[in-house]
């Protein structure tokens, strides 16, 4: 019995970690890079160019951080309508519950 709950408690500690703090510090490390890859080179008579990379990194993050809500909400509008997310597929589909 007491297996059961410290297998249960295990779930729901990795998903706490990854959803509840691992979104947001996926969006500070986005907000991070773009304020990295900002204005750091100057050029003549003008504003400073930005860097590729860390505007390519940051976009990645928002990206992430932009799939995830979008999973969640899934989720939550699936379990309001009695069904289920599927990932049968590479992308999440609703599914009638079994």
């Amino acid at each position: 019995m007491f297996s059961l709950f410290l297998q249960d408690a295990w779930k729901v500690l990795l998903y706490s970690l990854l959803l509840g703090a691992g979104l947001p510090v996926v969006y500070a490390l986005g907000v991070r890079s773009l304020g990295l890859a900002s204005g750091s080179r100057e050029v003549e008579g003008g504003a400073g160019e930005r860097h590729r990379l860390g505007v390519a990194l940051a976009t990645m993050c928002f990206v992430v951080v932009l799939a995830g809500v979008a999973v969640g909400l899934l989720y939550i509008l699936a379990a309001g309508q009695g069904k289920m997310l599927s990932f049968e597929h590479v992308y999440p589909t609703m599914v009638p519950k079994s």
